[in-house]
């Protein structure tokens, strides 16, 4: 029997799933005792690996404080679907590369302590200052 190929939106709304969860400092172990599943069944759920139904995904919306329509945002607009592209291309890998981080712990605690700087100016200056380190890091690797 051959396997079946991951679905671009259930992985996207895991995805999304994954990125409320981390933002709110929840743990999968947490998400799933909620849920009366295993921490492996949200493993699967936010990969996009197993597919979330309809009351469990309102379910989950309601855990996570947010309305069902979050997990769609960002979907491409009506009457486009999306299309799974093949693993391995370079766009492939540095969207994945971003997302990776943007949903690590470090980059979400990077990404709250900068939303919390107000000036403007000063916002300016730490992006300016974080890209002049990456330079140097980039120039000083063998």
């Amino acid at each position: 029997m051959p396997k079946r190929s991951m679905n671009p939106i259930d992985a996207h709304v895991g995805a999304r799933v994954r990125l409320r969860r981390m933002l709110i400092g929840m743990s999968q172990e947490k998400l799933g005792e909620m849920l009366g599943v295993t921490f492996q069944q949200v493993q699967k759920y936010e990969k996009g690996a197993n597919r979330i139904g309809a009351s469990r995904l309102f379910e989950v919306s309601q855990i996570l404080g947010v309305p069902v329509q979050y997990f769609f945002d960002d979907l491409p607009a009506e009457g486009e679907r999306p299309v799974a592209r093949p693993q391995g291309l370079p766009e492939d890998s540095e969207e994945s590369f971003v997302m990776d981080f943007v949903v690590s712990q470090e980059g979400l605690a990077l990404n709250q302590a900068y939303k919390k700087i107000g000036n403007t100016k000063l916002r300016r200056r730490v992006l300016d200052l974080v890209r002049a380190i990456s330079s140097e890091d980039e120039a000083a690797a063998p």
